[in-house]
């Protein structure tokens, strides 16, 4: 089996921990790992599984590769989305892709990099029962016994009792209110959609042919056109966006005749909201999740979640705090499913903030923004052993460098030369220029911006080790 990672989420209910240039998946929520590191790692240990596929948005491309590569995987290809499209588009790529590499018998499991999974034994289980099936030629989903009447999940019904091989998907529901969820859970035959998937590749572009013939067009077009660079798949910005906005339920598995559920009772989640993390972890004695340095009396039933400095709570019950360097927020949990809006209002008023994070991650290393002003900012910069910035010039400010520790390598028109710790240099607006670390240890140093402007799109690239634009 061919498994392809699904990583184009942004996350946006886990605001302020999960944004759009460092979503959820890339972040450690359940342990030591990150969540893209154990769902890699949860499927490549499935007899027979090939090095997997992976699609991600083309801005986390180095973040992606980067993370698996510290589990010791590497993806067999990264497609990168230049746009969202829903899961259809993405899944009909990867299957167009996976066809021509091994051939339309292959079978392919499709798992979301933003999953928990507590029985990895009961997975296994059922992604064998799951590949069974889809070698007879069915769509297979994965079904999940509801222990609430939760209105943030789609569900599967299904007939009762279910065989060893599963059962026939009658329908899929989208998600409900509270009522009709209510009635779900009691009635019975119904399982909360997992969004994993196993199919055999002829199956599913037949069914692709039959529901949904121009995605299957669409996104056969941008594959034929897509330029690769060595494991990055790269899909022409013109042809993709042209695909349906469309989850692969909507667009082909409720309308085929094919459809199987297997029954997944091995401890899912997939970690959606605040919410779901507080379900998921373990609790004190007051029933409250506390990470980090946390510090709480008379408080119940509640998730603390610090990544920097020290909460402190005295009086609560049933509420969320997610505390970042730049960020705070704090909720009622009974609305913490319900954060997009709240989101929004936040890039209205500060579009950074809703974007990226104080640490912003970059191929060679990483940066912090210190302190900004008018005409001014201050950053400190990491950059990892061997790597280097790319060759670049600047229309609307110049830079001060000093070093912290290390040794950084500089480029500065014609000339280049060593700085050590405590010297410094200055770079003039419009000269080009580069920064490396060719030392084993990282290399920190501060960079002053001064100028009329000072985003991060005035960045004219002339050289660059990651292959990225010249202005990108």
């Amino acid at each position: 089996m061919i498994p392809v990672i699904l990583s184009g989420g942004a996350g946006t209910r886990l605001w302020p921990l999960s944004r759009r240039l460092f979503p959820k998946q890339f972040h450690a929520l359940m342990g030591e790992k990150t969540l893209i590191q154990d769902t890699v790692l949860r499927v490549q240990s499935l007899a027979g599984a090939q090095k997997p596929v992976l699609l991600c948005n083309e801005d986390h491309r180095f973040m992606a590769a980067g993370q698996l590569d510290e589990v010791g995987i590497s993806a067999s290809q990264i497609i990168l989305e230049p746009v969202a499209r829903g899961t259809a588009p993405a899944i009909a790529v990867a299957a167009e892709l996976i066809k021509g590499h091994y051939g339309n018998e292959a079978i392919i499991g499709i798992f979301p990099a933003d999953h928990m999974i507590r029985d990895q034994a009961l997975f296994l289980t059922a992604v064998d029962q799951a590949i069974s099936l889809a070698e007879a030629g069915h769509l297979v989903t994965f079904g999940v016994s509801p222990n609430r009447a939760h209105t943030g999940y789609g569900y599967l019904k299904v007939d009762l009792p279910i065989g060893k091989q599963g059962a026939p998907v009658q329908q899929f529901v989208e998600k409900p209110d509270a009522q009709t969820a209510e009635s779900y859970l009691s009635t019975g035959g119904y399982f909360w959609n997992s969004g994993m998937f196993v199919f055999k590749v002829k199956s599913l572009l037949k069914a692709f042919d039959q529901y949904a013939p121009q995605t299957r067009r669409i996104c056969t077009r941008a594959v034929s056109e897509a330029q690769v660079d060595d494991i990055f798949v790269r899909l022409p910005r013109s042809i993709f966006e042209q695909a349906s906005n469309d989850s692969i339920d909507y667009a082909v598995m409720e309308k085929a005749q094919e459809t199987m559920m297997v029954p997944l009772d091995a401890g899912w989640s997939d970690v959606g909201s605040w919410d779901s993390i507080y379900e998921s972890l373990e609790k004190d004695k007051a029933e409250n999740v506390t990470v980090g340095n946390v510090i709480s009396q008379d408080t119940s039933n509640s998730l603390i979640f610090s990544h920097h400095g020290s909460v402190a709570t005295q009086g609560l019950d049933n509420i969320v705090i997610v505390n970042t360097s730049d960020a705070v927020l704090v909720a009622n949990r009974s609305h913490a499913d319900n954060l997009k809006s709240l989101v929004e209002a936040v890039r209205l008023e500060d579009k950074d903030k809703a974007e990226s994070h104080q640490r912003v991650y970059r191929p060679w290393g990483s940066f912090d923004s210190i302190d900004s002003g008018d005409g001014f900012q201050v950053k400190r910069i990491i950059v990892d052993p061997g790597k280097k910035l790319s060759l670049q010039r600047h229309q609307h400010r110049a830079e001060h460098w000093v070093v912290v520790s290390g040794t950084a390598q500089v480029t500065l028109a014609d000339r280049v030369f060593n700085l050590d710790a405590n010297q410094s240099t200055y770079i003039a607006r419009g000269v080009t220029h580069r920064l490396a670390n060719l030392q084993s240890d990282p290399l920190e140093i501060i960079e002053v911006q001064t100028g009329d402007y000072l985003g991060e799109d005035d960045i004219e690239r002339l050289d660059d080790d990651f292959n990225r634009g010249r202005f990108d």
